[in-house]
């Protein structure tokens, strides 16, 4: 705002002319500083015969270059440092700032005290380190100031306009602390869990080639120490030294997966391989996230991981679908030869905040349509059926599965079942829209139903979704809001292959 930016130039104003007073000296005086040119002249019309210094001299001496560099300092240091204070939320104002200037240090001593006051929470995200900062009997320096800065930087995460509130991570001991890989983690999926993983105390290694993830996704921790983004693609070898991996890399989204299936292909093979290659260099435990598209267009439903499926391995969507079939393959290859430590979770729909605006998806297609008062989409007759679970419950569900014994595929997803027609009127009257209904051409291998049977879930993680659909739209519908009041119109995917980027209108 403007008053705080106001504030802190005052701040940075004051301290100059503090240190330019000091720094100064009487003109009827002689100059008690050399200068760079000591070539003085006498003028014979000056009584006093005071010595005059060149040009050179007085712009460049000392009395001057002092100063300047102390602004500098304030300017670049100091500045910098109070604006993150602004940004994580402190007040705007430093209290006594426009009377006593030079006290900059005392006025912060009392916020930097609360701030280290922290407190332990179960809540995921709140949880803080419950260490408390000895109580300063003098005024902090300097060096204090940017040292408890970077205490708060490193023990939370900073406002985002993706991410909005404030994520706090405890201080884990080493024996407990675990370095984690999460492959795809700049992604809708990933980056909640990353979230998770970070507030758990862990540190974490997001590994993505921005295909579909985008940074705003992680962007809130890229000041922590914990965190660590690595650019690059699974496709790709690399080694790194970790104790877990989680393995999420791939388009998810039909438009998106269809763009390149060679691409599609590699990435669940080769990608799935060079991961399973570095868990067993390393000794770690590796989850892949396959999909519930395995199953394709089922004729058991609902569907429990004992069902091989029914698959077209020649049709639009098979890149994906076999993808993740033969990575399931190759999980349990290793497993059983090399002795490494897998887990497979069967993902069904998911949805929440973060989710790719353009992944041409239910939700988000609907979401995006019902707030700009576009017509609702529905590619066939609405009567095709599907099972929706909130972002938050699949994570619980993934860190659970990756933490537990059980090392046979698992089904995450909520059993509660929808027809795509009745799903679309549920998002239009949560955002109280206008927009009407239309059908369009069915697509190609478009499975009639989908649901998860999760009693091996409950039975072997203990895990059943908590979210209902209703709360969960709610959260979507705001997030999406927020997407839309930033970045304007959006066209929402068809159901054709697409480049994943957000389209906008084009005046």
């Amino acid at each position: 705002t403007s008053s705080f930016l106001k504030a802190k130039l005052q701040t940075v104003y004051f301290g100059t002319m503090a240190v330019s007073q000091r720094m100064s000296v009487n003109p009827h005086q002689q100059h008690p500083y050399p200068t760079i040119d000591n070539n003085h002249s006498f003028d014979n019309n000056d009584k006093d015969h005071r010595p005059k210094t060149s040009i050179r001299a007085r712009f460049f001496g000392l009395q001057t270059l002092l100063p300047l560099g102390v602004g500098l300092a304030l300017g670049y240091v100091v500045l910098p440092v109070v604006l993150v204070e602004h940004q994580m939320g402190f007040p705007n104002k430093i209290p006594g700032l426009e009377t006593s200037p030079g006290d900059f240090y005392n006025t912060h001593q009392t916020r930097f005290q609360s701030a280290a006051v922290t407190s332990d929470t179960s809540s995921h995200g709140l949880r803080r380190d419950a260490s408390v900062s000895k109580q300063h009997t003098t005024p902090l320096t300097a060096e204090d100031y940017v040292l408890q800065s970077y205490h708060i930087l490193s023990t939370q995460s900073i406002p985002t306009p993706t991410t909005p509130q404030i994520l706090f991570t405890p201080i884990l001991p080493d024996a407990l602390r675990k370095r984690i890989l999460v492959t795809g983690g700049a992604g809708f999926v990933g980056s909640h869990l990353i979230d998770r993983l970070m507030t758990a105390g862990h540190e974490v290694i997001c590994l993505d080639n921005f295909f579909t993830g985008q940074k705003s996704n992680i962007a809130h921790w890229f000041q922590h120490p914990n965190f660590s983004l690595v650019v690059h693609d699974v496709v790709e070898q690399i080694k790194l030294e970790v104790d877990q991996i989680y393995h999420l890399a791939c388009p998810a989204s039909p438009p998106h997966y269809q763009y390149n299936p060679i691409k599609t292909i590699k990435t669940s093979t080769m990608g799935t391989l060079n991961m399973l290659g570095l868990a067993k260099r390393v000794q770690a435990r590796i989850l892949l996230t396959s999909t519930s598209e395995i199953y394709g267009d089922p004729q058991v439903h609902p569907q429990p991981e004992s069902y091989w499926g029914n698959v077209n391995t020649i049709g639009p969507r098979s890149c994906y679908d076999e993808g993740k079939r033969v990575a399931e393959t190759m999980m349990y290859s290793y497993r059983d030869q090399a002795d490494i430590e897998v887990r497979v979770a069967r993902i069904f729909n998911t949805f929440g905040p973060r989710m790719h605006p353009n992944d041409g998806r239910v939700v988000s297609n609907f979401i995006i349509q019902a707030l700009q008062g576009k017509d609702l989409t529905i590619y066939g007759d609405g009567s095709q059926t599907r099972s929706f679970q909130y972002v938050s419950d699949l994570v619980d569900g993934l860190i659970r599965l990756m933490n537990g014994s059980y090392d046979l595929p698992v089904n995450l997803g909520n059993p509660e079942e929808f027809s795509v027609k009745d799903f679309a009127e549920k998002i239009r009257d949560i955002t109280d829209s206008k927009s009407e209904i239309v059908f369009l051409k069915k697509q190609t291998d478009d499975p009639t139903q989908r649901r998860p049977d999760i009693s091996t879930a409950l039975r072997e993680i203990q895990w059943v979704p908590k979210v209902q659909v209703t709360d969960g739209l709610k959260k979507a519908i705001e997030y999406f809001g927020r997407v839309l009041k930033e970045g304007g119109e959006i066209i929402p995917t068809g159901p054709g292959a697409t480049n994943p980027r957000i389209k906008k209108h084009e005046d």
